[in-house]
């Protein structure tokens, strides 16, 4: 047990990094969380802040829980007496995945660094399923850019691409015969959730019809840039 609390809070601790919130404070003199939909995550920094910070924040925020997901979940064998299974319907390295990666994802949501105001989790979600198993995620990433660039919403993107995820990996495992265990598709169904869940502020904007729309998919220079005349 202790190897898995230990990797937990490393994983957490990662997950919290507050990359959007500290971008902008070190690079700019603003709180992210002042600024456009409130939300410290990548889409409001490209929007704020503009298209270099947002890549370099959606980048670090999907490399968190790959981290987790391919680096430090490993740790748990090399700690005590290694990690015990917590049901005996689960397999070890499954289950390992999952609790590493799901920490990483509610660190994001809920930093301890930033007193627990933190992203929606969806890149975050994104690199951490990647690093489990990445065909099903690679559907929702395909769902989500459809959406994305049809609709001119990230957040229904986003949405959509979570609600479908848990369905491609029930597909791939009773469709056509992948072996994803049972439990990577119970937890990351709870994640899918989770996110989801996250967005019911942008899903109340788009039941009224007022939620944040891309204007334009030409690289954006940022609120800020624009209001400081920086080209």
């Amino acid at each position: 047990m202790l190897s898995i609390f230990t990797v937990v809070i490393i994983c957490y601790l990662i997950g919290a990094i507050p990359s959007s919130l500290w971008t902008g404070k070190l690079f700019f003199g603003i709180d992210i969380r002042d600024h456009g939909s409130g939300n410290a995550g990548a889409t409001n920094t490209f929007r704020i802040l503009g298209w270099k910070a947002g890549t370099a924040v959606l980048l670090f925020d999907f490399g968190k829980g790959l981290l987790c997901t391919t680096v430090i979940y490993k740790l748990a064998w090399h700690i005590g007496s290694g990690p015990v299974v917590l049901y005996s319907n689960w397999d070890l390295e499954p289950m390992m995945l999952i609790i590493a990666g799901v920490a990483a994802v509610i660190g994001h949501m809920f930093p301890v660094y930033a007193k627990f105001s933190g992203g929606k989790g969806a890149a975050t979600a994104c690199g951490m399923l990647y690093g489990i198993e990445p065909v099903s995620i690679s559907i929702s990433l395909a769902v989500f850019l459809l959406m994305m660039f049809s609709t001119r919403y990230v957040s229904l993107g986003s949405i959509t691409g979570a609600f479908i995820y848990p369905f491609s990996q029930l597909t791939l495992r009773y469709g056509y015969g992948w072996d994803i265990d049972g439990s990577v598709i119970l937890l990351s169904s709870v994640l899918a959730l989770g996110i989801i869940i996250k967005h019911k502020g942008n899903i109340k904007r788009l039941i009224e019809g007022n939620e944040n729309r891309i204007k334009s998919f030409k690289p954006a220079k940022g609120r800020i840039n624009e209001e400081q005349g920086v080209t």
